[in-house]
């Protein structure tokens, strides 16, 4: 399973005169093979940053623009397929995440996100474009989209 940060599926939406959007939507057409996922904190945060120049209305339709166009299994800390027994509010709100930030040296909303993608099972890399904020902090294999797609050729 490939987990997919925030800023790929930001860059889809917002930056359309990006010079890396074509290799970003070749990779979000290419990952579709290895079953894509994003966490419910990927979601959130990308709802937030939507809302700006997004109807109330059409926000309430994420899941068909983001969801159903992508074929994302959304990772919810309660997700009964975790490997571990579901974790309690603090645990997974503060005390894994800090563990992250005070071990690796990593914001907390990006902590937050990888916690949560390494407790996944089949969970096997991380795809982002800011793949230097995460190598060689987690047990995931940590790729940009360009990175994953050459791994493909």
């Amino acid at each position: 399973m490939i987990v997919i940060d925030t800023d790929v599926l930001w860059l889809a939406f917002a930056f359309h005169k990006d010079k890396r959007q074509a290799t970003n939507s070749i990779f979000l057409e290419q990952v579709q093979a290895d079953q894509p996922a994003t966490t419910i904190y990927n979601v959130l945060e990308l709802l937030g940053k939507m809302s700006f120049n997004l109807s109330p209305d059409r926000l309430d339709e994420w899941r068909s623009w983001l969801i159903d166009a992508y074929q994302l299994l959304i990772i919810w800390p309660t997700n009964p397929s975790l490997t571990t027994a579901a974790p309690t509010f603090r645990e997974e709100i503060f005390e894994r995440p800090y563990q992250k930030m005070r071990t690796v040296q990593m914001p907390f909303m990006d902590s937050l996100i990888l916690n949560l993608a390494e407790r996944t099972p089949n969970a096997t890399r991380f795809v982002t474009w800011n793949a230097r904020h995460f190598q060689g902090k987690s047990t995931l294999q940590v790729l940009t989209p360009e990175e994953y797609i050459q791994t493909k050729a």
